[in-house]
């Protein structure tokens, strides 16, 4: 559930408040971008990557978006400290507000801010997989773009736990793994991990973006190529990474025989938590 208040533009609302129109028309169409964040110790944990990433988004999408990211990163600080959760989850998302004839007449912002904090959830010790054919267009300009419009993956992620799975693999166009609806995919082969390229039509993650890139274990090798089915079945271990799960192993994936590892994901798992200590020590020192 939400905490008490909420930020709208450069105002702290309540969450119950009505602050928002049938006008926007992002509201109404999904017209926006958005992403989630990690709040540890009071600190937004990789908010630089998460600025990036929506400001491309943003301008792929022809959504109007801030200029400065301390004036964001100012306002998104404030929010936590009038919620007093500094350990949380974030939601911060740029609502587009005109473009159709539908725009309301009184909307006299191009783009409204809305961020909303709740707390840390409990994904538990491992995640079961169902399948979903098709559940990403690779070739689409649109693929890796995180936009408000959530609703398949939404309807995809409850159809999952209605089955007894926690969440889905979604695959491309071409039989290829692409990511679940909201984490990224990684199997791992001896001493060599491998995630589907964003061309296979995933979301370029923070957290995948911080393993391939970021995170150095001597002996173990991170980096990307196109995967199918076939190849997670004949996986040593498969783990899955987002903001809210860090990593986490992979037990079951319908249809396939997968026998669960414990060798290099909880090492890669200390070495990203290791990673986040060092980011969250570095901001308060400074």
């Amino acid at each position: 559930m939400l905490h008490r208040y909420v930020l709208h533009n450069d105002e702290i609302r309540g969450a119950a408040d009505n602050i928002l129109s049938a006008g926007q028309v992002g509201v109404l169409m999904g017209w926006g971008v958005f992403t989630t964040l990690r709040v540890t110790k009071g600190i937004l944990f990789a908010f630089e990557r998460h600025w990036a990433r929506m400001k491309r988004d943003a301008e792929l999408l022809r959504v109007p978006f801030p200029a400065d990211p301390e004036w964001l990163r100012a306002r998104l600080l404030r929010l936590v400290e009038i919620n007093g959760c500094p350990e949380a989850t974030m939601r911060v998302c740029v609502v587009k507000n005109t473009g159709t004839v539908f725009a309301g007449p009184a909307i006299e912002r191009d783009f409204d801010l809305i961020a909303m904090t709740t707390g840390l959830a409990n994904w538990g010790e491992s995640v079961r997989l169902t399948v979903v054919p098709n559940g990403r267009f690779a070739a689409s300009p649109y693929a890796r773009t995180k936009v408000l419009s959530w609703a398949f993956n939404l309807n995809w992620y409850h159809h999952a736990r209605e089955l007894g799975f926690d969440e889905v693999v979604l695959l491309n166009e071409r039989e290829e793994v692409a990511e679940c609806t909201s984490a990224n995919i990684f199997a791992v082969f001896g001493n060599e991990v491998y995630t589907p390229p964003l061309d296979s039509g995933c979301l370029p993650g923070v957290t995948r973006e911080l393993l391939l890139n970021e995170i150095r274990v001597s002996g173990i090798r991170i980096s990307e190529r196109k995967m199918t089915l076939d190849d997670l079945e004949s996986a040593d271990e498969i783990f899955i990474s987002s903001t809210t799960r860090d990593i986490l192993p992979v037990a079951e994936i319908e249809g396939l025989r997968i026998v669960p590892g414990s060798e290099v994901w909880p090492t890669l798992k200390r070495a990203f938590r290791d990673y986040i200590e060092e980011y969250i020590c570095n901001r308060v020192i400074s």
